[in-house]
């Protein structure tokens, strides 16, 4: 491995130890948004296998803001178990950051607290609501939009008392900031004009918290959808984010319900997700896992669309996508990116960069197989099929 990926390196005000993130993957671990032993011990584990920072996935910053009941929700009655979340991430040596997002429209809350319809860029039907008797969605106002923004800045605030180092605003994948910037759901003509929602959201973060933690964006740069943004809108979303003061952004794909596929690099396993679902997520993973392609995985899967972004922007940029050797990480370096985010090769194996840092494993034993994605349905959460026994009932490889 390139003796880059585990010097220590500056991320905005942040020191880490490697340049090697635990990237954010719904665990599927939190009990009615309550930060649960085994969520804390998930990401102790990561820390303690030699990663420089792992990521707590999908911290809403309202109740409303969850996707589903069992997400953490950044309030004042979580920050405790969020605090023995980080120190115990701090022990082992690595930093802790908080994803903080907000779902909009892709919500499936049987309830919400503020108001009738979830909020999204534009009003009218919502598909993925219709699952669960909520056919609208309602386009964001003016005061809607600030008070969103107010809770980003809370949540971030909270995070910050709570010792995480670092967020990531969650801009990728369908999620609200999302909905704003992909055409999917914003009529806005221009990039520009659709990043305008997610930089003030950005701005405001940084005015409150960017001077002590780093502030990262996760966005993704190819939609895997006709009508989604193209690898030019990208570059001038990036361009408004880096303008905006981002200390680093990461470069995912996919939306959840469109091209779910597209986040991973290949073909989910359909009848796994179904048979792991409870209740309404049975559904849910039906729907995610439609219409998709007979795709092989392929390693750095997203290079051609990030290395497009690395060649017009000058911000820190996470790769993420199909890094499963060391050689797949000095690549990655010498291609210009300043870190690289890792997800299904840590939860197959927490320790690989600790394998990888003693050169005693070329790479990793997973297979791509994608029945950890299912796991985060299932009761049990995110966890890896082949190494972690015993394998739930319902798991194939189908």
């Amino acid at each position: 491995m390139s003796a880059a990926a585990y010097a220590p390196w500056r991320l905005g005000p942040l020191s880490l130890r490697n340049r090697l993130i635990k990237s954010a993957t719904n665990e599927g671990m939190a009990d009615g948004a309550r930060v649960t032993d085994r969520l804390i011990e998930f990401h102790r584990r990561m820390a303690a296998g030699g990663v420089g920072m792992t990521t707590l996935a999908y911290c809403a910053v309202s109740r409303d803001g969850r996707t589903f009941e069992d997400q953490v929700c950044l309030d004042a009655q979580t920050l405790p178990r969020l605090r023995a979340l980080t120190d115990a991430v701090h022990a082992e040596g690595a930093a802790a950051c908080a994803q903080i997002t907000h779902g909009g429209a892709f919500c499936f809350l049987p309830q919400l607290e503020e108001r009738r319809y979830p909020l999204s860029a534009r009003g009218g039907l919502n598909p993925p609501g219709m699952m669960i008797g909520r056919w609208f969605k309602r386009a964001a106002t003016a005061a809607d939009l600030e008070h969103l923004t107010t809770q980003f800045v809370n949540a971030a605030r909270l995070a910050r008392e709570a010792g995480f180092d670092a967020l990531e605003i969650h801009m990728g994948h369908g999620y609200l900031l999302s909905q704003f910037l992909s055409p999917l759901y914003n009529q806005e003509p221009d990039a520009r004009a659709r990043a305008r929602f997610p930089r003030q959201v950005l701005e405001a973060v940084l005015d409150a918290v960017g001077n002590d933690l780093a502030v990262l964006c996760k966005l993704s740069v190819v939609e895997g959808h006709r009508r989604g943004n193209s690898i030019e809108d990208m570059i001038q979303i990036c361009r408004e984010l880096e303008q905006a003061g981002a200390h680093q952004l990461v470069l995912s794909a996919g939306m959840n319900v469109e091209a779910p596929w597209t986040i991973f690099g290949n073909r989910l396993p359909v009848a796994s997700m179904t048979a792991a679902a409870k209740g309404l997520f049975r559904p849910i993973a039906a729907l995610m896992a439609l219409r998709q392609p007979r795709k092989p995985f392929q390693p750095l899967y997203l290079m051609p669309w990030s290395s497009r972004i690395r060649a017009a922007v000058d911000i820190p940029l996470a790769y993420l996508g199909g890094v499963t050797s060391p050689d797949d990480v000095t690549q990655v370096l010498a291609a210009g990116f300043d870190s690289i985010a890792l997800g299904r090769v840590l939860i197959h194996d927490p320790d690989l960069p600790r394998h990888w840092a003693a050169g005693e494993q070329a790479a990793s034993g997973c297979t791509a197989c994608n029945l950890c994605v299912a796991s985060m349905y299932s009761a049990r959460g995110t966890h890896c099929a082949l190494t972690d026994q015993p394998v739930p009932a319902g798991f194939s490889h189908a």
